[in-house]
C-alpha cells in the first residue's frame, strides 16, 4: 500500500466518526470522497499532496462547532481559521505517520490553510474542486435558505477566489440563473482586460 493510499484510508476513517449522516453517510466522509472525485475529473496528474489535502479538507470538521464561536463575521472568520489550522495539523499528522515527507506535508498544510491563493497552483487548484464540489452536491440547497441579496455576495466572492479556468468551466458545466451566471462571466471579463 503506498503513502497515499494510507493516508486517504486513515482520513476516510477519521471523517466516519462524523455523527451527521443525514445524507446516510458520514458527511465528512462523504464530502472526502466527492473532493477525490472532482479532484480526479478537475486535476487528473494531481500530486499526492493535493490528492491527501482534498481528501482531509473537511477532515473531523464537526470537532469544531460554529455555535462555540461569537455570532457575527469575526466569530465566523474565527472560525473558519481555526478549522484550516485543525485540518492541516490533522491531515500533516496522518501524513507523516503514512510516510510522505517534509515537503509534500508542509505542501498538503499550505493547501489545507489556503495560503497563496491565486499564486500557487495547488493551492488555486484546491480552492477550485472546493467551488465544484459546493455546486455540484450542496449549493441547491444552500441557496433555497439565503436572501437573495447575500446569495449574491457569496456567489460573487465565491467566483472571485476561483481561477479562470474553473470560472469557465464553472459556466459550461452548471445550469445557475442569469444574475448568478453574471459573477462567473465579470470574473473572467476582468482578467482578460
Amino acid at each position: 500500500m503506498s503513502a497515499l493510499d494510507r493516508a486517504l484510508a486513515a482520513i476516510d476513517a477519521a471523517n466516519e466518526a462524523d455523527p451527521d449522516t443525514s445524507e446516510g453517510a458520514p458527511a465528512a466522509l462523504l464530502y472526502g470522497q466527492r473532493m477525490s472525485g472532482e479532484l480526479d475529473r478537475l486535476f487528473p496528474q494531481a500530486s499526492d499532496a493535493l490528492k491527501a489535502a482534498a481528501r482531509g479538507q473537511h477532515i473531523e470538521r464537526w470537532v469544531l462547532k460554529r455555535t462555540d464561536y461569537p455570532d457575527g463575521r469575526a466569530g465566523y472568520l474565527t472560525w473558519r481559521r481555526d478549522l484550516a489550522r485543525h485540518h492541516a495539523d490533522r491531515v500533516g499528522a496522518i501524513m507523516a505517520e503514512a510516510g510522505f515527507n517534509a515537503e509534500a506535508i508542509a505542501a498538503a498544510g499550505q493547501m489545507l490553510r489556503k495560503e497563496g491563493l491565486k499564486r500557487n497552483p495547488e493551492v488555486q487548484a484546491l480552492e477550485d474542486v472546493i467551488c465544484f464540489v459546493f455546486l455540484k452536491w450542496y449549493f441547491a440547497d444552500f441557496a433555497s435558505k439565503q436572501e437573495p441579496d447575500k446569495l449574491q455576495r457569496i456567489v460573487n466572492k465565491m467566483a472571485r477566489k476561483m481561477s479562470a479556468d474553473g470560472r469557465a468551466r464553472v459556466l459550461q458545466e452548471f445550469e445557475l440563473p442569469r444574475h448568478l451566471r453574471a459573477a462567473f462571466e465579470e470574473e473572467r471579463a476582468q482578467e482578460t482586460d
